[in-house]
């Protein structure tokens, strides 16, 4: 994850909650990509710092146990410069070019110049982030497909030039959650949309009394329909089936009012965020905790990536 702000229900609901299954059967790697931050927010890095600090509390309050699996900065492991540089140099531009996130982004957030080569080339990082440890498999959503396709042709290419040294990751598709924001589009860091794991109760209690719905239902006498509102899909995800249920029937013959249905999901949505700002205290309360954390997952994700440098460079005679 980039540290480009704090995390939201979208990320824990998304990737999060997969991750900390995921520790539990696998030998994980989760790193904070701070080299991808810079793609898009190379202009003012002095929040960097303090955005790592807290995405690791949000990891560990979300489940994540250092002591499970491998945690690191990825500007901590210079290796994967390297990499990436000799990555780009068999990766064509095209290739680079119809990547779908590419266009997207540049079409959709503004006041930002994403015109640099770091941004056009993230995706060779990426498969240098990805490759570097020889894994069978990624943790993704969908949205992410076209990443893991690249990297699986990169890892092709280079296995044509110099042997069969990487193989080819599949993606581990994370099981669709939807998690709309505030306004109706797609919760986002960029949008400054979203419920963030870390707010307190008081402010996500006003920022949920503004969250839009159903945009045809002006009333609480006019039918609504759960399909279409903004807010049901985190019924879907935290609400018990009874109660979901109850909020479809009542929301279409409009028995049911939004303010009400808000505050089933605020009830619901305190109990689930109980425990995790628990765990957050915790680990804020003793301090160096992240440093300690990022320290060690650093040495184990440096000493595997020494040992496929070692492989690369011999292949390709440096």
């Amino acid at each position: 994850m980039r540290p480009t702000g704090p995390l939201h229900l979208g990320h824990y609901f998304g990737v999060l909650k997969n991750w900390v299954e995921l520790q539990k059967s696998a030998k994980a790697y989760f790193f904070v990509a701070d080299w991808h931050a810079l793609t898009s927010d190379f202009a003012d890095t002095s929040r960097i710092g303090h955005n790592i600090q807290e995405m690791i509390k949000d990891w560990v309050a979300a489940g994540i146990d250092p002591e499970q699996c491998v945690v690191f900065r990825q500007s901590s492991i210079k290796e994967t410069a390297e990499l990436s540089l000799l990555l780009s140099m068999i990766t064509p531009v095209s290739w680079l070019e119809r990547n779908p996130t590419y266009k997207e982004q540049q079409q959709q957030i503004s006041g930002k110049d994403l015109g640099n080569a770091g941004f056009l080339c993230y995706p060779v990082l990426m498969a240098a982030d990805i490759l570097m440890y020889r894994p069978y498999g990624v943790p993704v959503g969908e949205d992410q497909l076209p990443h893991m396709e690249l990297t699986r042709e990169i890892a092709r290419r280079f296995n044509s030039y110099y042997g069969n040294i990487f193989p080819e990751p599949q993606a581990l598709l994370t099981p669709a959650a939807r998690c709309p924001g505030l306004d109706g589009r797609k919760m986002s860091k960029s949008y400054n949309n979203g419920i963030f794991l870390s707010d307190s109760f008081e402010d996500i209690r006003e920022k949920v009394r503004g969250m839009f719905t159903d945009k045809a239902r002006l009333r609480k006498t006019d039918p609504g329909n759960p399909d279409v509102c903004n807010l049901f899909p985190y019924h879907v995800l935290l609400s018990t089936a009874q109660e979901q249920a109850d909020i479809r029937s009542g929301c279409v013959c409009a028995g049911l009012g939004c303010v009400d249905c808000k505050k089933i999901f605020l009830k619901n949505l305190e109990v689930f965020l109980g425990p995790l700002h628990e765990r957050r205290e915790r680990f804020t309360a003793k301090p160096g905790m992240a440093e300690d954390v990022l320290a060690v997952g650093n040495e184990q994700a440096r000493a595997a990536a020494f040992a496929t440098m070692d492989i690369v460079r011999q292949k390709m005679g440096l």
